[in-house]
């Protein structure tokens, strides 16, 4: 394992600030919302703000805080936050992001996770924490040929948790990060005592589908309106990764735009996602993307496993947690939950919350984590 830090030369930042000057604008939508994708208006206001006002040193000397090291996994780097609680007796815990997010997601929630007592919780809680990036995301290395599914991504944290001394452990993750964990469940079943997920990955059979609730019928028709309206991303990351890239790579405009859509879209955010996050963090969340030129790499894991997807689960019979917030793309009751985790020890549907759990409710997240966690320890 190296130790790294993470140290953008100034060059980069004044390529940024030059395609950000130079960017060919389209004409604006016709209608006058954000049916059509992110309104002009609002793009060139967050590129005027990330031309003249952001300062990325900022999130990067907040980054260059934790202990971060790279380390080589069946031949590919890894980048990897790895904050030990000041507790000896802490839970460790690995927990994986998602797309269009990264390790930013979880800035809020590092102190409460490792040191509760210092944020008003109970040291009995305490988890050392282990954050690693997916392979193509953020400063972790790039694939070069194919096979990084989501089943060989839960193996490789096995044995990053391993290179660590940690022989017992609990694994979280959303989004990409649920399927990672939940393939942990599957694999890593001798050293893993248990996975908690706030968007489960399920496919419910026909058993579990007769006489629906009114939240059932609900969780459909959005899973429904997913299919119709908001997954074009993903039909393009998962067929034509290489395709999408060349754009995304070259205009940070268009990668901005490409993620800040998905952030109005999948946050609680009473229809703006600055209602719930700063812009900073927002423009963070997609430096982690611009700065390693990440959009074709990131998009790869959907050509890799996406089509798993919708698909038959195999179920997971270790201790497992689900955390449903109510502006997830994907919400699951509790018996579509239980057919694929078996050994559900935890579950609740919460009042207010969105895809980015941890970014947009930390304190929430934060109480679902401790209480799923705290009869595995």
């Amino acid at each position: 394992m190296t130790p790294y830090r993470i140290e953008i030369p100034e060059h980069e930042l004044d390529d940024l600030r030059r395609r950000l000057a130079a960017t060919r604008w389209p004409e604006r939508e016709t209608p006058d919302d954000w049916s059509q994708g992110v309104p002009l208006a609002y793009v060139k206001d967050v590129c005027a703000y990330w031309l003249n006002e952001y300062d990325w040193r900022r999130r990067e000397g907040w980054l260059n805080e934790f202990p971060q090291f790279m380390t080589n996994i069946d031949g590919l780097d890894f980048h990897v936050l790895h904050i030990r609680s000041p507790h000896a007796d802490a839970l460790p815990m690995v927990m994986t992001h998602g797309w269009p997010g990264s390790v930013i997601e979880f800035s809020k929630v590092i102190g409460p996770l490792t040191d509760p007592g210092a944020h008003g919780g109970d040291n009995k809680d305490a988890f050392h924490l282990v954050l690693p990036t997916l392979p193509g995301f953020g400063f972790s290395g790039k694939p070069t040929a194919p096979g990084w599914s989501i089943e060989h991504i839960g193996r490789a944290w096995g044995q990053l948790m391993a290179r660590l001394g940690y022989e017992r452990y609990v694994a979280q993750g959303g989004d990409w990060g649920a399927a990672v964990t939940s393939a942990i469940g599957l694999s890593e079943t001798k050293h893993c005592a248990g996975i908690h997920v706030n968007m489960p990955i399920l496919s419910p059979s026909e058993s579990v589908m007769q006489d629906l609730t009114d939240f059932e019928q609900d969780a459909l028709a959005g899973h429904q309106y997913y299919w119709d309206w908001d997954s074009g991303y993903s039909k393009e990351q998962s067929t034509r990764p290489q395709t999408v890239g060349y754009g995304l790579v070259d205009s940070p405009v268009g990668q901005m735009a490409w993620i800040l859509e998905k952030f109005w879209s999948w946050t609680d955010s009473d229809g703006h996602p600055e209602n719930v996050l700063t812009r900073d963090e927002l423009l963070d969340n997609i430096m982690m993307y611009w700065l390693p030129a990440a959009a074709a790499s990131s998009a790869r894991l959907y050509w890799e496993s996406f089509s798993l997807i919708g698909q038959p689960q195999k179920p997971i019979t270790m201790p497992a947690g689900a955390s449903i917030f109510p502006h997830e793309i994907f919400r699951a009751s509790r018996r579509w939950v239980e057919e694929r985790y078996t050994n559900l020890v935890h579950f609740n549907i919460l009042e207010k919350g969105g895809h980015f759990a941890a970014f947009e409710q930390p304190e929430a997240f934060v109480d679902e984590v401790r209480t799923c966690f705290r009869n595995m320890r």
